[in-house]
């Protein structure tokens, strides 16, 4: 830990302008989003989380345009590799436009809660859950079933997969596909950030190194641990505590309904068969689904979505569930942080751009303007 402020702990040789003074409680609050990126553990509800040859299958799904009814959509479709797994749109599209906005993929790994509303509870439930979706790929259990029976390469990759031919049941054949696919997207992890950098150094009291990290992105840092709030729900590694919160944007469904988020999400998941209480959950002690347990008793708040994780954010606009705010410079505005100034604004956006790994190949900034 740092004794004191930065400052104090720079070495002659640098400018007093290339780091700001954060406190000590700044600091504290700067080391909790890491170290990045987690220790990476199994799912116990999945028996082939971790596992090459079933991530390799789930590969292979992922790209299968004919896991799809009418086989002109596959889940690469909506999660395109090229857009940081997300689509660029502002809502959905599968056979009809959706009702929100599609989430990247990347780091889904470390979600408690799946979706936008939380209604599944585990990677592979949320799979399954686009492939059944009329409006989506519009499949069935059978027709999942029969296409991976009955293609000879899909059924070595199960055999490979699984350790054994594909059952006759129907409903176990699609669950297993829906493992093999959470197992594949356990593998998509983002990389390292100039952020991570930046925090790695100060618990290391780094000065050299956390120097370099830009001037008003260590600025937004500090508005984003403090002035603005946006740690007190944007917490941890992933930058989410993985909540439920009305965020003050109403959507209305292509219904004409407003979307109820996890109220509507929590009746849902009580009586979905893929949840962790379920028959499919390969852990027999039910370890991680004491959160389910609670939430066949939650009575979900209406309008409350879940918190999103913002590594990558600068790659995967447009922003909230329904898709209505086009930058990162939108976003800032239409949450609560009291008298920000415009050049506030931009030094927060200028930080959460940091989030993004150096590695990752940069897209077409759609919010790359100032907010002033």
């Amino acid at each position: 830990m740092l004794a004191g402020c930065l400052a104090f702990l720079v070495p002659g040789n640098l400018r007093a302008d290339d780091l700001i003074r954060f406190s000590w409680a700044e600091i504290v609050r700067i080391l909790t989003h890491g170290s990045w990126p987690p220790p990476l553990q199994r799912d116990p509800s999945n028996r082939v989380s971790g596992k090459r040859e079933a991530a390799g299958f789930g590969e292979h799904l992922f790209f299968c345009a004919r896991l799809s009814n009418s086989g002109g959509m596959l889940c690469a479709s909506c999660h395109e590799p090229w857009r940081a797994y997300a689509d660029g749109r502002d809502r959905g599209q599968g056979s009809v436009r959706l009702d929100r906005n599609t989430p990247s993929v990347v780091d889904v790994r470390f979600n408690r809660w799946f979706g936008w509303d939380g209604a599944n509870d585990n990677l592979w439930a949320q799979s399954i859950r686009p492939i059944l979706d009329p409006r989506e790929m519009g499949s069935s259990a059978a027709e999942v079933a029969a296409l991976i029976r009955g293609d000879r390469d899909l059924a070595e990759l199960y055999r490979v997969a699984f350790g054994a031919a594909p059952p006759a049941n129907d409903e176990q054949v699609l669950v297993d596909a829906g493992k093999a696919l959470a197992a594949y997207q356990e593998t998509l992890v983002s990389g390292r950030t100039p952020f991570d950098e930046f925090r790695d150094a100060l618990a290391r009291k780094d000065i050299d190194t956390a120097s370099r990290y830009p001037r008003d992105a260590q600025r937004g840092l500090q508005i984003f641990i403090g002035k603005g709030s946006c740690a007190g729900c944007h917490s941890g590694p992933t930058f989410s505590d993985g909540l439920f919160h009305r965020t003050g944007v109403v959507s209305i469904l292509e219904n004409g309904q407003p979307d109820a988020g996890r109220q509507l999400a929590v009746r849902k998941l009580s009586v979905s068969r893929y949840n962790l209480l379920g028959p499919y959950n390969d852990d027999p002690a039910r370890s991680t689904a004491a959160g389910t347990r609670a939430a066949a008793t939650e009575q979900g708040t209406a309008g409350a979505f879940r918190t999103p994780g913002l590594r990558s954010v600068a790659l995967t606009a447009p922003y909230m569930h329904d898709g209505s705010q086009p930058t990162l410079c939108d976003v800032v505005a239409r949450h609560p942080a009291p008298g920000l100034t415009s050049d506030e604004m931009d030094d927060l956006v200028a930080f959460l751009r940091s989030l993004t790994s150096s590695a990752t190949p940069r897209l077409e900034a759609k919010d790359s303007a100032s907010c002033s």
